[in-house]
């Protein structure tokens, strides 16, 4: 029911947010030879000597395109830790490998001797007893392991005194800069994982705007109920305050949803998709029962006296989709409320208004309610995009800035959400081979024009028409193009 259209927006603008702000790691900036102290000069070079080692220890080799040197024998707890291999695959880290090609190796004389060391450790037998390891925990062991086990060994030490501008606080400095560093990256993963949380959280709020929108006439039902049966109790009540005219009450596809016990139940497990427990309901659910009963819709209903079940399915899809969903009370609810269901509001109300639709030529025993997703695939749509995206990134912006014409276009001032839109188009023409390529043009063609700015549609278009004739003739999409013969 969450189709692919509402992922890939969801999934864009989740990568929006997450791409603008992101940092893999606050690595130390290079020393200013003028203004810097000498300790903090001497502290940097030691510092990149402890990147390099931290990557050895963990089992990662240094030999792609640069000197190498030792790597140990190391325990598979500590090769299966993240840090080392994120570090190495970080683009600066590979840079400051280049220059500093002497660093590599050294500390190779000790490297072994400090494995075995981590391998004896009480911090290694720690860690071990942690089945499944978070970030936090790798990032705890190597603090550990560099505090007590590195800096405490006397070789390393010495390694470092043959340097002439060996100072004691310089030393131990370097080791804070990497604490600091190791630190910095488990807040850009907390980052990353938070915002494959909102993802996912954006979509469950979807379909709690779908339960919002179809409960809606329960509670507009349960309001008029109300203020009748006020009105028999009121004082001096009129011969129409006791016997009101309850047609609009005894509606058939309400009641039907009343007593569906499982769509009901929802409610319970997510009480945030009811719309009688939003803040301000009272004014919500009056405002719109006061536009219904002045609407002709409400007047022909109550004076046409068919007990018809369809008959009511269709007056309550009448009046959603005149009435309720265009509603300015409804808007202002949804922006209170979620800070996701206005942009959600015209697919969910699509998707309400099929639902009625189907109940309307259905048995009238049950209400066709959609299920979250069509099957599992559409179920990790979009964090399969996602995941792609923060991966290769560098690579999809390298097609992009390839074809991007740069006498009519300055890339350092294009808008990121076109950047983001096309990093997210070409993660889907690599990575989902079923969808044909003019499926994929189309939908992000399409969402540039709504999101972004008022050339992107065209602009967005040209570029990724060249991507993917480029990554054809690489052999990186073996998919049909638009216009090829079968």
């Amino acid at each position: 029911m969450i189709n692919r259209s509402l992922i890939r927006i969801k999934t864009i603008q989740i990568l929006y947010s997450y791409l603008l702000s992101r940092n893999d790691f606050k690595l130390e900036s290079a020393p200013d030879p003028i203004n810097d102290s000498k300790d903090r000069r001497y502290a940097y070079s030691v510092y990149l000597n402890l990147l390099f080692l931290l990557m050895k220890l963990s089992g990662v080799s240094l030999q792609r395109g640069v000197a190498g040197g030792v790597t140990p024998v190391v325990d598979n707890r500590v090769k299966s830790n993240k840090i080392g291999r994120a570090i190495f695959d970080h683009p600066t880290v590979k840079s400051l490998m280049n220059q500093n090609r002497d660093s590599l190796t050294r500390l190779d004389s000790v490297v072994q001797e400090l494995s075995d060391a981590i391998k004896a450790s009480s911090a290694l037998a720690d860690y071990r007893k942690n089945k499944n390891p978070e970030l936090l925990d790798d990032v705890n062991f190597w603090n550990i392991i560099f505090k007590t086990v590195v800096l405490k060994n006397p070789k390393v030490e010495k390694i470092f005194r043959e340097d002439l501008s060996y100072s004691h606080t310089g030393f131990e400095m370097a080791f804070d800069m990497l604490a600091a560093t190791l630190s910095s990256f488990e807040m850009s993963r907390s980052t990353y994982l938070n915002a494959r949380k909102a993802l996912g959280d954006s979509l469950d709020k979807a379909y709690e705007l779908y339960h919002a929108l179809l409960v809606l006439p329960v509670r507009l039902t349960e309001l008029q109920a109300r203020r009748l049966d006020n009105a028999k109790h009121k004082y001096l009540p009129t011969a129409e305050d006791l016997n009101p005219d309850t047609h609009f009450i005894d509606n058939m596809f309400v009641k039907r949803l009343a007593e569906d016990e499982e769509f009901m139940a929802y409610f319970s497990e997510f009480p945030s998709a009811d719309p009688a427990e939003w803040r301000d309901a009272d004014v919500l659910l009056g405002g719109l029962m006061d536009r219904i009963i002045e609407s002709e819709l409400y007047r022909n209903y109550m004076e046409d006296r068919r007990v018809d079940y369809a008959n009511d399915c269709k007056f309550w899809r009448d009046v959603m989709r005149q009435i309720v969903i265009p509603s300015d009370e409804l808007a202002e609810a949804l922006e209170t409320n979620s800070v996701y269901w206005n942009d959600d509001l015209q697919i969910m109300g699509t998707f309400a208004l099929k639902t009625i639709k189907r109940a309307s030529v259905a048995d009238g025993q049950t209400v066709p309610f959609l299920p979250k997703f069509m099957d599992d695939d559409d179920a990790t749509f979009g964090a399969e995009i996602f995941e792609m995206v923060v991966q290769n990134r560098e690579m999809y912006r390298s097609y992009i800035d390839r074809f991007i014409d740069t006498s009519q276009w300055d890339t350092d001032r294009l808008a990121f959400m076109d950047i983001v839109i096309m990093m997210a188009a070409i993660a889907e023409l690599l990575g989902f081979p079923q969808i044909p390529v003019a499926v994929t043009l189309n939908e992000y063609i399409e969402i540039a024009n709504d999101y972004s700015t008022r050339r992107s549609g065209q602009f967005i278009n040209g570029v990724l028409y060249s991507v993917i004739n480029a990554l054809s003739e690489e052999g990186l999409l073996t998919k049909p193009l638009p216009g090829a013969k079968a």
